[in-house]
C-alpha cells in the first residue's frame, strides 16, 4: 500500500476570510470550487503540487452559512466550538488528505494498529466541469486523530479536482507531520512526508510570489 499527499486543508470562518488570507499569506487567490451538500461545507481551491508531491491542491473549507445542517458531525472537526472560535482571527491550516487507491486495506490496517480513522463514504460535489466524486474516511464524531497529524484517506472516483485548476506559481517542497508514529508512516506508505517527534501536527513549506512560507497547523 502506498498514499500520496492529496491535499492540504485550511480551515476558514468563512471562504471570504480563507480567500482574503490567502492573497495575503501566499500571494495567490484561490480558484472556485463548491458546495457539498451532504456536509453543510464548501470550499475554494488552489493548485500546490511539485515535483514531491504531484497533484497536490490547497483546499480552503468553511461551513457554509447558507446550507442546513447535516444531522451529523462535519468532517475535518468544524464543528469543534474552540476550533470555530479561533478562526473567528485568521484561518489555519488544519489537517491533511491522503489519496490512496485501496480505503477499506488501508482503513484495517490502521484499526490493527489501534487507530480507527473511520469509515469510507461516498460523496461528491458539482464543478464546472461535471461532478467530482470520491469516498473518503471519517470518524462518527468527526473528530481528527494525532491532532490532524494522521491524514485523512480519499480514494477518488474519475476526475481529480487538478485537472481542471488554474495553474498556480505555488509550490509544496516540504511538509512534516509531528507526532506520526513510525508503524502507522509504514502503513500509510506516505511519499515525500518527514515525520518528526515534536512541533506542530503538520508544518508545511511553500514556495510563493513572496518567498519561502511556512505554514504551521495550531499557529
Amino acid at each position: 500500500m502506498s498514499t500520496d499527499i492529496d491535499h492540504l486543508v485550511v480551515a476558514a470562518q468563512t471562504l471570504e476570510q480563507g480567500a482574503a488570507w490567502c492573497e495575503a499569506t501566499l500571494g495567490v487567490a484561490p480558484g472556485p470550487g463548491g458546495k457539498h451538500v451532504g456536509m453543510g461545507t464548501h470550499n475554494r481551491l488552489l493548485a500546490i503540487g511539485s515535483a514531491a508531491f504531484p497533484k497536490a491542491y490547497l483546499e480552503i473549507i468553511a461551513i457554509d452559512a447558507e446550507a442546513p445542517p447535516p444531522g451529523r458531525p462535519r468532517w475535518f472537526g468544524l464543528d469543534d466550538a474552540a476550533l470555530q472560535a479561533g478562526l473567528r482571527d485568521r484561518p489555519r491550516l488544519l489537517h491533511v488528505v491522503a489519496r490512496c487507491t485501496q480505503v477499506e486495506t488501508t482503513l484495517a490496517a490502521l484499526r490493527d494498529l489501534g487507530f480507527d480513522a473511520g469509515r469510507p463514504v461516498a460523496a461528491e460535489r458539482a464543478s464546472a466541469q461535471g461532478l467530482l466524486r470520491w469516498r473518503i474516511a471519517g470518524r462518527a464524531d468527526g473528530q481528527l486523530l494525532l491532532g490532524g497529524a494522521l491524514p485523512t484517506l480519499i480514494e477518488w472516483s474519475g476526475v481529480h479536482p487538478t485537472e481542471h485548476l488554474s495553474a498556480s506559481p505555488l509550490r509544496l517542497q516540504a511538509l512534516a507531520l509531528g507526532g506520526l508514529p513510525a508503524a502507522v508512516a509504514a502503513v500509510l506508505g506516505l511519499q515525500g512526508v518527514r515525520l518528526v517527534d515534536e512541533g506542530p501536527a503538520l508544518s508545511a513549506r511553500f514556495d510563493t510570489p513572496r518567498g519561502v512560507v511556512q505554514l504551521d497547523s495550531g499557529a
